[in-house]
């Protein structure tokens, strides 16, 4: 609390900057309540004094319970990433006739988001002495036809929390052993939620929150009956922090790569002073702890989280524990880029940001020294800082704790991720040692194979457009729900493309999506992204072409381009003009537009890819 007290008194003295900075500060080192009331008051006060920078991101929360403190905690806790969230409250228990109701108040709001906030008494399941309960497939219906209800009617991502079991059960431990308990029933009924949610539903992991918060604390009689609050005011920081965390990967706003310092970080001790039999690794509870905290590493690079490495060490010394240690848990192969020098950290980061082509916002810096963990946030505000403590029992819990990995799905393309990035690190060698961009680009060997969407892609295809912000044109964030659309509309045009090269297979790396218009013989891209990690390829024009080629089948002749600047793609600002597009002033949008007259003389294919089209 005393950091934001000054920040109250910094308030008075006018500087409003420093207020909310310091506000937002504590909201991400705190799950306090009264900490989070005072942010929430200050971020509140700072609404009203000035308008928005960024439009906001709707979100209706629909409650089975008062969640009006909730709405109040989620617009705070998306604040840290930046994001401005407003927030539609429905009546209290009234999220069945919403939904139902075409004319209800949520579908005027239009929402972008509609978070179905739940409890365990909305459920039909009863005790043994009630006669019939429901079936957990009957109730298992009853949300998905509320799913399929919204969805039908506008395209929206849902979040859906699940059940957390009260801890008060009259059958006691005997409930697990039978079939029809209600607590039994409960937690069948939440694996089936998970079952059969798509990347349209998002679970909202409500039973594993109330066991960490503590079941006794997270169910408070007192605030339900008093105020119908389902949810303790002790636990909301920490369900609008979850929540938060799910909107933002929703966004495409999850950071991308973990980098990692060794000494007292991977193991304990010093390995350039202790030597490889000196430093703690196993053997014994410090060593353990290290053991566990590689483990937990190793499963982030799994979901497809990039590692990487800066240490301030020698770095033969640096590398030794990774080929030699028999309790290392981590090979040198798991990292993408393994910077060990005496630079500055600050530099060696921007290094590794730069060599793997993704921006400062997208890494993760983790050390155990606090100088250097301040000396980063200093200098590179947008890195996420996490400044390990003191007893490595605690390095799994507190990096878990910041929520910074958080994804909507998981694809075959994660789990290749690292192997694909520590391609990129041989690539640019190979670039700096090539003698012309030609003669580069041609000793990759790309071969690319360009498809329609179809059903084992669009996971993956949902995730880019999600996720992918520099090589965006237009950054726009179709679901998976308005994707399937486009699929059924005849006159769009659909493509995704995948990449390899002799060092990786880079899988599926960019997506084309456009509409023409027959009237008007105008082909106009709606979509057009890749992934950074292929950046430089000349796989845009590999792209443009076949969508020129696919526009002219369709009797389109003019393909018009948009671009919409965002703070993250001026990367591509000039892409439509180098490939022969003439902007287009007529066209009143937030960015520009670019018109380009296609017929059988229109040449913007790559001659460094060698593609082949699947039907």
């Amino acid at each position: 609390m005393s950091s934001l007290n000054q920040s109250v008194v910094s308030r008075n003295n006018g500087d409003v900057e420093a207020i909310c900075k310091e506000a937002l500060n504590a909201l991400a080192d705190s799950d306090e309540f009264l900490v989070w009331q005072k942010a929430v008051q200050v971020l509140a006060r700072r609404r009203r004094d000035r308008p928005a920078e960024k439009e906001a991101i709707k979100v209706a929360l629909l409650g089975s319970y008062t969640v009006t403190q909730y709405g109040e905690f989620l617009k705070a806790a998306n604040a840290t990433a930046g994001l401005n969230v407003d927030v539609y409250e429905c009546g209290y228990g009234q999220y069945r006739q919403e939904i139902l109701d075409a004319k209800s108040g949520l579908y005027q709001y239009a929402p972008d988001i509609v978070i179905l906030a739940v409890h365990h008494g909305e459920l039909a399941f009863r005790n043994f002495s009630d006669g019939h309960p429901n079936s957990i497939e009957e109730e298992l219906q009853r949300w998905t036809s509320l799913w399929s209800t919204l969805l039908s009617r506008m395209p929206v991502q849902i979040i859906q929390h699940n059940f957390a079991l009260p801890p008060e059960e009259p059958f006691g431990h005997l409930s697990s052993r039978l079939k029809d308990s209600r607590s039994r029933c409960i937690q069948m009924l939440n694996l089936r939620l998970g079952e059969v949610a798509d990347s349209q539903v998002l679970i909202l992991d409500c039973e594993r929150l109330a066991a960490w918060h503590g079941k006794e604390r997270w169910f408070d009689p007192r605030y339900w009956h008093l105020s119908k609050q389902a949810v303790s005011l002790s636990a909301m920081p920490l369900l609008a922090r979850h929540t938060a965390a799910v909107i933002m990967a929703h966004r495409g706003l999850t950071r991308k790569c973990l980098v990692l310092d060794l000494d007292n970080t991977l193991w304990g001790g010093v390995i350039g002073e202790d030597g490889l039999a000196g430093i703690k690794l196993g053997g014994g509870a410090t060593g353990e702890a290290f053991v566990a905290f590689q483990e937990y590493i190793r499963e982030l690079k799994q979901k497809g989280v990039i590692l990487a490495v800066c240490s301030k060490n020698n770095d033969a010394d640096a590398r030794e524990p990774f080929v030699k240690h028999p309790e290392i848990r981590l090979r040198l192969q798991d990292f993408s880029v393994f910077v060990a020098n005496w630079e500055s950290k600050a530099e060696n980061l921007r290094h590794i940001a730069t060599t793997l082509n993704i921006n400062m916002d997208s890494l993760v810096f983790v050390d155990d020294n606090p100088v250097e963990c301040e000396l980063i946030r200093q200098e590179l505000p947008a890195v996420a800082t996490v400044a390990l403590p003191s007893d490595p029992a605690l390095y799994v819990r507190t990096l878990d704790k910041r929520l910074l990995f958080e994804t909507t799905a998981y694809t075959a393309d994660d789990s290749t991720r690292t192997e694909q990035y520590r391609a990129r690190a041989e690539i640019a060698k190979a670039e700096e040692s090539a003698g012309s961009m030609e003669e580069f680009l041609s000793s990759l060997e790309m071969k690319g194979e360009i498809a329609p969407f179809n059903e084992l892609d669009l996971p993956r295809i949902v995730q880019l457009i999600a996720k992918t912000n520099q090589f965006n044109l237009t950054t726009r964030r179709h679901n998976h729900a308005t994707v399937v659309e486009f699929t059924r509309n005849p006159a769009c045009v659909h493509f995704s493309l995948r990449l390899r090269d002799r060092f990786t297979d880079h899988g599926l790396v960019g997506i084309l999506i456009g509409f023409a218009d027959m009237k008007e013989h105008l082909f106009e891209i709606d979509t057009l992204l890749m992934s950074c990690r292929v950046i430089g390829r000349t796989a845009e024009k590999a792209m443009l072409h076949h969508a020129s080629i696919r526009a002219r089948k369709l009797g389109c002749t003019q393909i018009r381009g948009v671009y919409v600047p965002t703070k993250k793609n001026n990367f591509v600002e000039n892409l439509y003009e180098s490939m022969g597009f003439h902007r287009d002033h007529c066209v009143c949008i937030e960015g520009s537009a670019w018109n380009l007259n296609i017929d059988d003389k229109t040449d913007i294919k790559s001659e460094f890819i060698a593609l082949t089209y699947q039907n």
